[in-house]
C-alpha cells in the first residue's frame, strides 16, 4: 500500500516530535519541489504571520505544543513550520484538494467517503497514524508529511469522524489557522464541541468539514470560512469537492478551479441516483469515477490543479462503532481499522 500504519503515544510534545521525525526523512525534498513553498517563503517574517501565530497559541495552546514538537521532530526553524501550515491561510490556492460523500443508510448505518487529492510527489510518502494521547481520545488519520493530522481524514477514540475539502476562499482575516481548527476538532468528543469550536474561534482560512459521530444520528457539512460558519445537516446523500455551495457561504470571493466545478457536478449527479437500498459499495465507485476530463479519481500527470488522488477513505459509522477503510485506488482495502478499540 502507498502508505505506511504507524503508532504513536505520549503527550502534546512527544506526539508532535515523533511526527517530526517521521517527516524528516524526505521533508527537505518535498518542500524543494513544492510550488506552495515557494510561493510561501516572502511571507517569512510578515507581522501578518506573527498575528496568526499568537492568535494560534492563545486559542489551542495545546496543539500549539504539538507544532513545537514537530519543529523539534524535523529539525526545521519552528517559525517554517508554522509558516507552512498557514499555507491555506496566506495564498489563496494551494494543491489540497478533495472529494467528500455522505450517506444514510436505510438500516441507520452513517457512511462518509473521501479522497485525499494532494501534492502527486506524496503518493506513496505519507502516513496512516494512530495517536494515543494523555489527555485527548485519541485519533487516527491521514498524515502528510510536516502537516499536523486533522486536515485530512480522520476519526477519534470518542467516534468523531472528520473529513476536509480545501476552499480557495479570496479573503484574509487574522484568525486561527485553518490546519489548528482541523486539528483540534480530533480532539473533541461530541458533534456538539466541534460544531461549537468551529463557530466560537475565528478563523484565517477556509475549510469544508464533513463531521459524524458513533453517537449521534446526523452527519454535518460545515462551511469554515474568514467570513462566515454555516452548518448543515445532511440528508440521506451528500457529495462536496473544493468550492463553497453553501447558500449562505457561496456568494465569498473563491476560487472555483475547472476541475472543482467539474467534480463538483459529477457528485451530485452521482449521489442524486443513488437508491434507498445504496451502500458502500456506491461511495467507493463514486470516489472510483473516472469519467470526463477532470474525473473524480485523479491520477493524471498534468492534471490542472497539480493533485492527485492519495488515497480513498471509507467510513461506516454505527451506534457505538467506527470502522475505517482506506483504498488505494482499488476496490479491495489496504487496511480495515475499528478506530474506536484500542490497539493492542
Amino acid at each position: 500500500m502507498p502508505y505506511k500504519y504507524v503508532r504513536i503515544a505520549g503527550n502534546r510534545r512527544q506526539v508532535g516530535l515523533a511526527l517530526g521525525k517521521l517527516a524528516r526523512p524526505i521533508m527537505a525534498a518535498y518542500l524543494a519541489q513544492s510550488g506552495t513553498w515557494e510561493a510561501l517563503r516572502p511571507w517569512r517574517g510578515h507581522p501578518y504571520v506573527d498575528e496568526l501565530a499568537q492568535q494560534a497559541q492563545a486559542a489551542l495552546p495545546q496543539i500549539w505544543e504539538e507544532l513545537e514538537g514537530m519543529a523539534e521532530g524535523l529539525r526545521m526553524p519552528a517559525k517554517d513550520v508554522l509558516l507552512w501550515h498557514c499555507r491555506g491561510d496566506l495564498l489563496h490556492s494551494t494543491t489540497d484538494g478533495c472529494t467528500s460523500v455522505a450517506l444514510k443508510a436505510a438500516d441507520g448505518s452513517r457512511w462518509i467517503g473521501h479522497n485525499e487529492d494532494g501534492d502527486p510527489y506524496l503518493y506513496g510518502r505519507c502516513h496512516l497514524v494512530d495517536v494515543a494521547l494523555d489527555d485527548a481520545p485519541g485519533y487516527l488519520s491521514f498524515y502528510y508529511p510536516g502537516s499536523l493530522p486533522g486536515h485530512t481524514f480522520g476519526a477519534n477514540r470518542a467516534g468523531l469522524v472528520q473529513t476536509i475539502n480545501n476552499l480557495r476562499t479570496r479573503q484574509r482575516h487574522p484568525g486561527v489557522p485553518r490546519m489548528f481548527l482541523a486539528r483540534a476538532v480530533l480532539d473533541c468528543t461530541t458533534l456538539e464541541d466541534a460544531v461549537a469550536l468551529l463557530r466560537d474561534l475565528p478563523h484565517s482560512g477556509g475549510f469544508h468539514h464533513i463531521l459524524g459521530a458513533a453517537a449521534d444520528p446526523r452527519i454535518l457539512s460545515a462551511e469554515v470560512t474568514p467570513g462566515a460558519v454555516s452548518i448543515h445537516e445532511i440528508g440521506r446523500r451528500y457529495g462536496h469537492a473544493n468550492h463553497m455551495v453553501h447558500v449562505e457561504t457561496r456568494g465569498q470571493a473563491q476560487i472555483v478551479t475547472a476541475s472543482s466545478r467539474a467534480r463538483q457536478n459529477r457528485i451530485e449527479g452521482i449521489v442524486d441516483g443513488w437508491s434507498a437500498d445504496s451502500d458502500s459499495a456506491d461511495i467507493l465507485a463514486a470516489l472510483f469515477d473516472t469519467e470526463g476530463e477532470l474525473p473524480i479519481l485523479r491520477t493524471a500527470r498534468d492534471d490542472p490543479d497539480a493533485e492527485n488522488t492519495l488515497a480513498t477513505a471509507i467510513f461506516e459509522i454505527r451506534d457505538g462503532e467506527v470502522v475505517l477503510r482506506v483504498h488505494d485506488r482499488k476496490p479491495r482495502a489496504d487496511i480495515a481499522l475499528d478506530v474506536m478499540s484500542d490497539p493492542d
